[in-house]
């Protein structure tokens, strides 16, 4: 792939993420029903480490970038943004019909005393307790990795993986939000390979 090509690529995925985010923001403050709140005795058992938000925001958005090191030309290119604006679709969908929020005290864990605690802090400006049903980190993560599988082999699960492990340990999501966020990842990569055969 010429130089050129590739970084008009990764210029329009700086700009799909970026784009993506609109969407999400529109779902927090608008949804069709209640905001539900769920209370499960093991999501509260699960401490507060604030180490993992640099995992949860830091590592996240390089690794989907990585896909444009992988893709073979603008058609693979094409189809594989198309899959995550499929993803984006289901994700949209799910917030807006079946609102999730995490309990109000979880926040609270968060003190902003140390640079991890405060560049969750930060997150948290722009990301309310909102949008947790399923997991767009895990889902997002999950196609990324189905995308690399190709490439770099079963190594790729480490990333979703990850991922899930900081969504709960910094008190985003609840742990049933993590496998139907992966399920939606994968499900968004089988339309990706329909297509593209």
């Amino acid at each position: 792939m010429q130089l050129q090509t590739f970084i008009i690529h990764l210029i329009l995925s700086i700009v799909l993420i970026v784009g993506t985010y609109q969407f999400y923001f529109l779902t927090q403050r608008h949804q069709f029903t209640p905001v539900r709140t769920f209370h499960f005795s093991w999501d509260e058992k699960i401490p507060f480490v604030a180490g993992w938000s640099w995992i949860y925001s830091f590592l996240y958005y390089p690794a989907i970038l990585l896909l444009n090191w992988l893709v073979q030309d603008s058609t693979q290119f094409t189809l594989t943004a198309f899959s995550f604006m499929l993803l984006l679709v289901m994700q949209m969908l799910a917030f807006y019909f079946f609102p999730v929020a995490t309990p109000a005290h979880w926040r609270s864990f968060n003190k902003g005393q140390s640079l991890s605690e405060r560049f969750l802090l930060f997150v948290q400006k722009f990301d309310q307790s909102t949008n947790c049903f399923p997991s767009m980190h895990v889902s997002v993560a999950m196609l990324t990795a189905l995308h690399a599988l190709p490439t770099f082999g079963p190594v790729v699960y480490v990333f979703p993986l990850l991922i899930a492990i900081s969504c709960i340990f910094t008190k985003q999501h609840y742990l049933i939000d993590l496998p139907f966020g992966a399920a939606l990842g994968a499900l968004a990569y089988g339309m990706y390979s329909a297509l593209l055969h």
